[in-house]
């Protein structure tokens, strides 16, 4: 019953997504005929264009139009690119969701791997100097992290190229290297936020009593913390992960564009600026299903790895 509630929840809240998409997209100011046609179309020209594309219907009949092609996974055809909406996302979803993999990959490794690493050395005198520095880490933006290493890694060891994205199909090693520093750019931050959710969800536990028997039994402290502590830490950065992805599939906009890579950021930022409502409609959509989604498999692995939950749950 409680699975059925959410899907219900899920497929509404597309729903009102939708319509609030749609109808704010057509009250916008500006003339999309003149943002593809430019300035000097003349009004037979940008008359044509209105037809070919619909915007001749009135508003409810659009969007009548567009939730029914969206049903059917159709969402019209793009002003700018005069392609098929649907296959220019699904083009540009492959190369998000590549980026995104990496950046999971590293963001965990670095969280989780400074967060134990700050945890067990909360005692000693290094402790309140590396939060310190642990502050200004995530405090910088990812733009400034990709100049950065674009600068270094890039200009001069020229291990990784500037910019730019090869296909898996091209080369294997040709494709990673595209990926790597965007996203390292991504995992740096997110993995410093991770490594911070994970600090303090562990120094949370560290006092609590089961934490003091297993101490009692002469276990030593990375024992503590990996065997019995991670398992109840886990929880908020679960949590933390589920909004990190989100942000990453949502199309890390500035870094895409700052490496040309071809994914979901870059599509968002060119359909903005040429005002391509077919393209930015879907996106918006699409935005909301990955949050949703992302949204949705956290509550099921808070499940998964609280098991109180999950009696909740059954109750």
């Amino acid at each position: 019953m409680t699975n059925l509630k959410k899907v219900i929840d899920f497929l509404t809240t597309l729903f009102l997504v939708s319509i609030l998409t749609f109808f704010i997209f057509q009250i916008l100011p500006g003339n999309s005929a003149l943002a593809v046609l430019g300035p000097d179309a003349d009004s037979a020209q940008i008359l044509a264009f209105e037809q070919k594309m619909g915007l001749d219907k009135s508003v409810a009949e659009r969007y009548v139009l567009w939730i029914s092609g969206a049903l059917r996974g159709d969402f019209g055809i793009s002003y700018q690119y005069n392609q098929s909406v649907s296959k220019l996302i699904r083009g540009s979803f492959s190369v998000t969701l590549s980026l995104a993999l990496i950046t999971l990959i590293f963001t965990v490794f670095i969280g989780f791997f400074f967060g134990f690493l700050y945890a067990y050395i909360r005692k000693t005198r290094f402790f309140k100097p590396l939060m310190t520095l642990h502050q200004v880490w995530f405090s910088i933006p990812s733009f400034c992290t990709a100049l950065f290493l674009i600068l270094l890694f890039s200009v001069k060891l020229g291990f990784f190229p500037a910019m730019g994205y090869t296909r898996i199909s091209e080369g294997f090693f040709s494709y990673l290297q595209s990926l790597i520093l965007p996203a390292m750019s991504l995992s740096l931050g997110s993995g410093a936020i991770l490594a911070r959710y994970t600090t303090v969800s562990i120094l949370n536990q560290v006092e609590q009593d089961y934490v003091r028997t297993a101490r009692s039994k002469g276990l030593n402290e990375w024992t503590v913390i990996t065997r019995h502590i991670l398992r109840n830490a886990l929880l908020p950065s679960v949590t933390t992960i589920g909004l990190i992805m989100t942000e990453i599939l949502g199309g890390s906009i500035i870094v895409e564009n700052v490496f040309s890579l071809p994914g979901i950021g870059r599509l968002v930022a060119s359909s903005i600026q040429t005002r391509d409502f077919p393209l930015i409609q879907a996106l918006v959509l699409y935005l909301a299903l990955i949050t949703l989604a992302c949204n949705f498999i956290v509550d099921f692995l808070y499940t998964r790895i609280d098991p109180r939950l999950r009696r909740r749950t059954v109750k």
